[in-house]
């Protein structure tokens, strides 16, 4: 990865996370995605302590299909724990990511499975 790259990632991602802040009743969703997999937490700011997280790596129904559908499982099963701690609205933070392709499946299915942003 170029330098160039990261340095303008790094640029989105402050501007994001200048205005997204997570409280305990309305936590941030901030996901990460690596070149095979993606992850996704549920955030208390205030604590500094993540509710619930969930990712592709040891999801068994995420191994299968291609990376899109990866995160689509992955927003269907940070939506299912999300509503076990009781939480039913986020604030999403694509973590300087562009709102497209595995984030967005990931955001998509979040929001199917019940959670509101």
């Amino acid at each position: 990865m170029s330098n160039r790259k990261v340095l303008r990632r790094a640029k989105i991602k402050r501007r994001i996370r200048k205005k997204v802040f997570g409280t305990s009743t309305i936590p941030r969703l901030s996901v990460f995605r690596s070149n095979k997999q993606i992850y996704a937490q549920l955030i208390d700011d205030l604590t500094g302590k993540t509710i619930a997280s969930s990712g592709s790596l040891k999801n068994n129904d995420a191994t299968k299909g291609n990376k899109i559908d990866q995160a689509s499982v992955v927003g269907k099963n940070i939506a299912d724990k999300a509503k076990e701690s009781g939480i039913e609205s986020v604030v999403f933070d694509r973590n300087g990511y562009l709102y497209h392709g595995r984030v967005k499946s990931l955001a998509e299915s979040a929001r199917e499975g019940g959670l509101k942003f």
